[in-house]
């Protein structure tokens, strides 16, 4: 299985990227925010899902590690694929996605290419309680972390240690996330 790739973008189409590692291109499929985000000819480093069927394979690439973790959650969702995964998250950010679960919100999940109505309830229905607490994420409300095109490095070092996203959500919480990223790990893993 192939968990990251860190390269450079040489090329971009379509929602994917083409990832020199070492002179081998990856073509990797992303969420239209990281697409957006990406100059040819730059360094990036993304967490990868390798999707194996038995006429294709195909690499889905996030930069961050919650990004995956909502992604395979996402899949796990009876209908929903690996398009319809990437095409949610391509909404908002991961944690505006992960808000809009945790609130319910099936308008905003059906917005996305190819989930309707039924798949954005099975998607709440399935996913509520494992995507952790909805509304506010540290002393901050959701929609000002969902700007920061930055990954919360603080969550992705709490799931890198065994966390589950749920579990690294609800451990984060209550710290501000102003603090620098080492200190809000360390007060999360003291609760």
């Amino acid at each position: 299985m192939i968990a990251h790739l860190k390269g450079v973008i040489t090329e971009k189409f379509n929602n994917s990227l083409i990832i020199d590692v070492n002179g081998v291109g990856y073509e990797v499929m992303v969420p239209a925010g990281d697409f957006e985000n990406c100059l040819l000819e730059e360094e990036r480093k993304f967490y990868t899902y390798h999707a194996v069927r038995e006429n294709s394979e195909e690499l889905y690439g996030f930069s961050s590690l919650m990004a995956k973790k909502l992604f395979e959650l996402l899949i796990s969702v009876q209908g929903i694929g690996p398009k319809a995964g990437i095409a949610i998250l391509s909404l908002a950010e991961p944690e505006e996605v992960r808000n809009a679960i945790a609130n319910a919100d099936t308008g905003f999940i059906s917005k996305a290419s190819g989930v309707g109505k039924k798949s954005a309830e099975r998607v709440i229905v399935d996913l509520r309680d494992k995507v952790g607490a909805p509304s506010k994420y540290g002393t901050l409300d959701v929609k000002e972390v969902a700007k920061s095109n930055e990954p919360d490095e603080a969550l992705d070092a709490l799931m890198a240690l065994g966390f589950s996203l749920k579990e690294a959500t609800l451990a984060l919480e209550e710290i501000d996330a102003k603090l620098p990223v080492e200190e809000r790990i360390r007060l999360a893993l003291k609760k």
